[in-house]
């Protein structure tokens, strides 16, 4: 590999070894001291740039692809304020355990703390949020540092799609000049080819691998349990009483036809959160499904029911809070399942951590288990289930949950469907029934925000050919409209549908509604936006819709064509909120009746 100069060496041998090592896409945000990393992308064959203009939303774009395919699409941005405009989604990928490598640009060791423009500190930049940081030395065009350059890079992805998987941070210095312009004998004729063309540069790796390929190779196996200890969780979970809990997963999901025999050896009914990759799906057919819990949790409805007698959890904390809180009044021993050894139960009443990989330890249990039926137990559920479906059924008026219901149900098979924070994502739980649809649901909840959710399901639909609906509401959508610069510069295709509240509908769940002043002017608060005008702006058909019918009719039309379209659906938060209490109300009635 020849270079005119050692910073355009440096980043050749990075973008080739990162490409070595499975990189197929990169997201890079302009800038000038990054210009080595930006060329040596741009000029690779093997690696697709997608470009933002904006570095939040380009961060966002990365998690989602991440989100998606569970690999890792790098990030590179300039110095200064331009790296701490990704932070917002590390933070999201370190809580959600998506992997993430970021690649920030930096001024020359001497001008930091110096007063030098567009210089900060970016030691250490996003602190306790990344999996590993390294400050990479400066670019020099010597034998030993080319190698270890091509080692580091290996390990940044080991170490990002790791158990857990995160971001990682590379800081990446370099002098002037930046471009690739000759700089005599910067790099020398004669660099070793281990160092300059790495192992997949052709004539092998003199390691007996003709063929060459990444410079360092990782082999990782995944946390499981010996037989002994397998035998006792069997044990545990041969009971007539059982629940498995399945919470949002982690990239690259959780797989569904272990669970679903999981399920089918213990008897036990299946409480699946909509981003789990439960809800929806083939197994759905032949699986004891739940997913109508949020509506008919409550201590009233179910104040008769037995206790369960152990529960099995995997995945992150559920979306629903009745269910959270349903798992906290129990006295069963609970096994929260987490590969990582992390603690993601924050009632503080599980029992046991089982350090393993849930696929793998579904796969294994379901062989051992030997309880007893547990038909009874499990039709309580499912009885409970179809009282909540019947009343979601018999709803009139079309309001926020319902538009949600008709999304999940319209969506095409396969489709990706990404829904927001605050209450499309609530509303998908309670509203979205199981379905053998092939449907990847997916939401950014690490760290729950609204930031950067046009983004982040753009970046998820930009990893597959699957048709991509993303549902959010009016906030969301005002937080990152620069994110939908991506539909033309990146050539994405969306379903949007905007449920426009005017302002923070969500907030009519707690209490402070109570108190106005100063609920409505600090907390609801109300923009008055009209978002039509972000049709033209970014090129998308923008369409109003009133009614459920019209709702329907839109977006089956609009799933069925190409390019992007917004559907709008102006809504009531305070009268959607009093639909959801006087539908749960009726849920608890019906469940408290049965038998």
């Amino acid at each position: 590999m020849t270079a005119p100069n050692r910073n355009t060496l440096w980043a050749r041998v990075l973008a080739d070894e990162l490409a070595e090592a499975g990189v197929s896409a990169v997201c890079i945000a302009p800038g000038s001291r990054s210009t080595p990393l930006t060329v040596a992308f741009a000029r690779h064959d093997d690696i697709h740039v997608f470009s933002h203009l904006d570095e939040r939303s380009a961060a966002y774009f990365a998690l989602g692809r991440a989100r998606r395919t569970g690999e890792v699409t790098p990030l590179v941005c300039t110095s200064g304020t331009a790296a701490a405009n990704f932070h917002p989604a590390v933070i999201e990928a370190s809580q959600a355990r998506v992997p993430m490598l970021v690649l920030t640009a930096d001024r020359p060791p001497e001008l930091r703390d110096s007063g030098a423009n567009q210089t900060i500190d970016q030691e250490k930049l996003y602190g306790d949020s990344v999996r590993w940081y390294k400050d990479l030395p400066e670019p020099e065009a010597t034998d030993r540092k080319l190698r270890g350059l091509r080692t580091t890079a290996h390990r940044a992805l080991a170490q990002a799609t790791g158990t857990p998987s995160g971001p990682v941070h590379l800081n990446v210095s370099f002098r002037k000049p930046l471009e690739p312009v000759p700089v005599e004998d910067d790099v020398p004729a004669d660099l070793p080819p281990l160092a300059a063309r790495g192992r997949g540069g052709g004539g092998g790796d003199g390691l007996g691998n003709p063929d060459g390929g990444a410079y360092v190779r990782t082999t990782r196996g995944v946390p499981q349990l010996d037989d002994r200890e397998l035998q006792q969780i069997a044990e545990l979970l041969s009971v007539e009483r059982g629940l498995i809990v399945a919470g949002p997963a982690d990239p690259p999901g959780i797989d569904p036809e272990a669970m679903a025999i999981l399920a089918h050896g213990t008897g036990f009914p299946v409480v699946a959160d909509p981003l789990s990759g439960l809800r929806f799906g083939g197994h759905v057919r032949t699986t004891p499904v739940v997913g109508g819990y949020d509506g008919f949790l409550a201590p009233e409805a179910v104040a008769d029911w037995p206790e369960p007698e152990v529960v099995l959890r995997i995945g992150a904390s559920p979306t629903s809070k009745p269910l959270r809180k349903y798992l906290a009044r129990t006295a069963a021993r609970q096994l929260v399942v987490d590969p990582a050894a992390e603690w993601r139960e924050a009632e503080f009443t599980a029992s046991d951590l089982v350090v393993a990989d849930p696929s793998r330890l579904a796969a294994h249990v379901a062989r051992l288990v030997a309880g007893p039926d547990s038909s009874a137990w499990r039709d309580r559920w499912l009885s409970a289930d179809r009282e909540h479906w019947a009343a979601v059924d018999g709803t009139d008026d079309l309001f926020e949950g319902e538009i949600v219901e008709h999304v999940a149900e319209l969506a095409p098979d396969p489709s990706t469907l990404f829904v927001s924070n605050s209450m499309p994502v609530r509303d998908l739980d309670r509203f979205a029934r199981p379905s053998e649809k092939n449907v990847t649901a997916l939401g950014n909840r690490g760290a729950s925000g609204i930031d950067g959710i046009v983004s982040t399901a753009l970046g998820a639909g930009s990893a597959t050919t699957d048709p991509l609906t993303l549902v959010l509401g009016d906030l969301a959508y005002y937080h990152d409209m620069n994110g939908l610069l991506a539909l033309g510069r990146c050539e994405v295709d969306a379903t949007v549908v905007l449920v426009n509240n005017d302002g923070g509908g969500i907030f009519h769940m707690l209490p402070i509604e109570e108190f106005d002043p100063p609920f409505t002017s600090q907390f609801k608060t109300p923009h008055g936006l009209d978002f039509e005008t972000t049709g033209d702006l970014y090129s998308l058909d923008f369409e109003r819709v009133e009614g459920r019918e019209a709702f329907r009719e839109a977006y089956a039309e609009s799933v069925a064509r190409d390019g992007t379209q917004v559907i709008e659906v102006r809504t009531d938060a305070e009268e959607s909120h009093r639909l959801r209490e006087a539908l749960h109300e009726q849920v608890v009635e019906r469940v408290a009746g049965l038998d």
